[in-house]
């Protein structure tokens, strides 16, 4: 057996484009449509299908996989995911434990209340033409075949259970004869028998083994964020299980996290808290004035003991009790940590003064948002209010706690944390048990808050990487508040690096446009051309046809539960027929007004405010019901007995008009774009579209590499450096070399590198599209036409990915090719016009220059 884990052996056969990294509809139909899978969870469940359905080496039955995913990644939703997926392959029982009541609650939540904010399934599950609900069950005896069956349990009853005979308890007997999927969470609590010996958790382990195995079709799916791959028995346990390793560190670096900083300074413990409060209330402006909706919640967190805590939370009170501007103005004049005198300079900007200031604060943080979590009893009285600190009708600013907020605590909107406490626990200049719990929190705190931008609507994703000193990437980051120790913070450091949460390769670059480009005309006074991104109105939709939905008739099979035993063959060879089944075609408009009212009524998608913004021309919902365009050109086939066929119940009618309705959903919502991307082209000063930008890097990128000395010669490339990748830079040397023919008709030459600057948008669904070059090219001779050529290098691995990028940057050519534009000011008549070129490969970059000649030549 090889001696690579599962995970890296699919690691390579998904970079080889070997793994179908598709989601089947039933699955994705069937999600919380708030909860679009991510790239990576796409990837988790197409390793899981793969699996299943493939042999590997070391492939053993009954099936055992582990999710090694970090925290905030989504491990529910994937598992929410699975349950579909394997309903759909004939499980019908699930059993879902962890170690902790708090995340049975909350899971149970997630998979459960429809009204919660975190509810993962759709609200009516239809898989084929079934509708399928999702049952609580206290164990498998005498359960519906056709639900989804999930017990809830803690790891230490669950073994309680099987060890000790209690009334209406599990039992080793409701896994003999059927076949369970076990879901673990927080999978790591299980394995430390494996690591220890220690006979408690060898207990633990046994009973889930002990079950698991008792049926070959049993599967054992894990998760946990953390995994120990240096210990011997961990490895040599988990080498053929770990189906995806996708760490803190992958995690943040994709962007879905956010930035920890440490905001170190030498104050009395009040003056570190005010600064905190101040940073927090800096937050709470920003996203106001963006018109977002955050509460930004602040943890003070006590050293070791209850009474720390307490006595934190009664002085933080006196604290506020007594605040005055005089307190805001001391640490105005006495900070001079940047992002302060950042906040600073934006309260002044909007006229808020430290008075104002000051009374927002004593608002904001009065005592009655404030909670204290440290004994369990307060933790599970407080529960409610911890789970939905981003809700908008909960008040909480303020935390103050010990160590109960731990695994299972989720929450967006934690923005600073206090340390409210100077001592050190390092041994041998090694992090403490102290600094090591204070990086895990830190970590669980660092989930991203999601929020829209007008040229980002990806909420989930960090959006300011490449403008760090943009107003909103406060927005991004988490601040851990802490003393002036240096070896402290090295410690705490070395601890949030090996927790994921920092990365030692980072560095800041400074991106600056070169002065001699800032004094020119051309910056000053020349315009840019892109288009916006807009809601679809669907204005032209006045029938389902417009949508895509097809005229097909849906089939809907009764069945009767008839059926015969008997020998195979009767006493003269003949076979017995059971009666064939009888099918029937039945208009939508025939089924009784009420059955139709009822399957409507069932589907949130039909609300009339919803089927009003795909369809805007219907009136009522009557007219949806009768009119051919819609419903009422719509037929159902009913097939079964004839008994059944020419007696249809309402329930049968119902139960065929759900199923029909949920296929037009789907049509719909796979044929839908939310956005399209305006054919108009707006002008933008120059001047106000690029700017100096601060960007983050990783060090051993080849982006690292700016290539500085090539280009600060080259006065036609505007930006001191090319933080751009091999194919970029190769793409600069290029057109270098073209200066020669184009100085002779050009005399205005301009390259500008694209560091998220500007998005352009696709015509048909308003995907955004981040060229990484505009070239500005104009003309001499008195002509005043410039021409605005965007210009995406890109690999050949890249290619087909990306073809439709190609393909928007070809219809703004077919566009535009035949367009003057124009723009008249006093000053001048600016003409423009806008070229989109075929990518650039520097493989074949005789081809791009053929195209790039062609476009300006015409």
């Amino acid at each position: 057996m090889t001696d690579k884990f599962l995970y890296e052996e699919l690691d390579a056969v998904s970079k080889m484009g070997f793994l179908k990294k598709e989601i089947p509809d039933f699955l994705k139909d069937n999600l919380n449509p708030k909860f679009k899978p991510r790239p990576y969870q796409i990837e988790a469940f197409s390793r899981f299908f793969h699996c299943l359905d493939n042999d590997f080496p070391g492939k053993d039955w009954p099936l055992h996989f582990l999710f090694n995913m970090a925290t905030g990644s989504g491990k529910t939703l994937i598992m929410a995911g699975l349950i579909l997926y394997l309903y759909e392959k004939g499980y019908r029982n699930f059993l879902f434990f962890v170690n902790s009541t708090n995340i049975i609650e909350k899971t149970k939540d997630n998979f459960l209340n429809p009204l919660s904010s975190k509810f993962l399934f759709k609200e009516n599950i239809r898989i084929g033409t079934r509708r399928v609900k999702v049952a609580p069950v206290i164990n498998f005896e005498g359960v519906n075949d056709k639900d989804i069956n999930i017990c809830f349990t803690t790891i230490q009853k669950l073994h309680s259970d099987l060890t000790t005979e209690k009334e209406n308890s599990i039992t080793y007997e409701d896994f003999k004869n059927k076949k369970i999927v076990l879901l673990s969470d927080e999978a790591h609590h299980i394995n430390t028998q494996t690591k220890t010996q220690l006979e408690l958790f060898k207990n633990w382990e046994n009973t889930v083994e002990q079950i698991f195995k008792q049926n070959e079709d049993n599967l054992l799916l894990e998760f946990t964020a953390t995994l120990d791959y240096y210990h011997k028995n961990i490895v040599e346990k988990y080498r053929n299980k770990v189906i995806y390793r996708y760490d803190l560190r992958q995690f943040r670096n994709d962007g879905y996290s956010k930035d920890v900083y440490i905001v170190q300074v030498d104050f009395e413990e009040k003056e570190r808290i005010l600064q905190a409060l101040i940073l927090s209330q800096y937050k709470q402006e920003v996203a106001a004035k963006h018109r977002i909706n955050l509460k930004p919640v602040i943890l003070f967190k006590a050293q070791k003991t209850i009474a720390q805590s307490l006595e934190n939370k009664a002085n933080f009170h006196k604290l506020m009790d007594s605040l005055s501007g005089n307190d805001i103005e001391r640490i105005r004049k006495k900070s001079d940590i940047p992002l302060v005198k950042r906040a600073f300079v934006f309260f002044d900007e909007n006229k808020i003064s430290s008075k104002q200031l000051t009374e927002r604060l004593r608002r904001e943080f009065d005592e009655s948002r404030c909670i204290s979590v440290n004994e369990e009893k307060e933790k599970e009285n407080q529960q409610i209010l911890l789970n939905s600190l981003e809700d908008r009708d909960n008040q909480i600013r303020a935390i103050f706690a010990v160590q109960k907020l731990n695994e299972g605590w989720d929450v967006l909107n934690l923005f600073d944390i206090v340390r409210c406490y100077t001592t050190r626990d390092s041994r041998y200049g090694k992090p403490g048990k102290t600094t090591i719990s204070e990086a895990q929190l830190i970590g669980r705190g660092a989930r991203y808050f999601p929020f829209v931008t007008r040229e980002n609507n990806d909420c989930f994703i960090r959006k300011f990487d490449k403008d760090l000193s943009d107003e909103m990437r406060v927005l991004e980051e988490l601040h851990y508040h802490s003393i002036n120790d240096s070896r402290y913070i090295s410690e705490l450091r070395t601890a949030l690096i090996e927790e994921g949460m920092m990365d030692e390769r980072e560095i800041e670059k400074e991106l600056n446009l070169k002065e001699s480009f800032k004094e020119s005309d051309f910056y000053k006074y020349a315009l840019f051309y892109i288009n916006e991104r807009i809601k679809n109105n669907y204005e032209y939709v006045k029938s389902f046809a417009d949508l895509g939905v097809s005229k097909k008739n849906y089939v809907h099979m009764i069945a009767s539960g008839h059926g015969l035993t008997e020998a195979l063959l009767n006493g003269n060879g003949n076979v017995r027929a059971v009666a064939e089944s009888t099918q029937k075609d039945i208009k939508v408009r025939n089924i009784p007004l009420h059955i139709t009212y009822n399957a409507i009524s069932k589907n949130s998608f039909y609300t009339f405010r919803s089927l009003k913004h795909y369809f805007p021309h219907i009136k009522s919902i009557r007219e949806f019901i009768n009119a051919d365009r819609y419903l009422g050109g719509l037929e159902i086939i009913f097939q079964g007995d004839s008994a059944e066929i020419y007696n249809l119940s309402n329930e049968a009618q119902l139960n065929a008009l759900t199923g029909l309705l949920s296929q037009i959903e789907a049509e719909i919502r796979k044929n839908i774009t939310e956005y399209k991307g305006t054919e108009k082209f707006k002008p933008n000063n120059v001047s106000s579209v690029f700017h100096n930008k601060v960007l983050k890097l990783l060090q051993e990128n080849e982006r690292t590499n700016g290539d500085e000395q090539y280009i600060s010669d080259k006065d036609w490339y505007v930006f001191n450096a090319n933080y751009g990748t091999s194919e970029e830079k190769a793409f600069v040397r290029m057109l270098d070399r073209q200066m020669d023919i184009l100085k002779q008709k050009y005399d205005g030459i301009y390259l500008i590198r694209n560091e998220r600057h500007f998005k352009i948008y696709s015509f048909s669904d308003g995907q955004a599209f981040e060229p990484d070059f505009v070239l500005f090219l104009q003309e001499k001779n008195g002509k005043m036409l410039t021409y605005q050529i965007f210009i995406e290098p890109k690999g050949k691995h890249l290619k087909e990915y990306d073809k439709w990028k190609e393909k928007f940057l070809k219809e703004i050519n077919e566009k535009y090719k035949d367009e003057i534009l124009e723009f008249i000011t006093k000053r001048k008549t600016q003409k423009y016009r806008i070229i989109g070129v075929p990518f650039y490969n520097n493989t074949d970059e005789n081809q791009f220059k053929q195209s790039l000649y062609e476009a300006i030549e015409d």
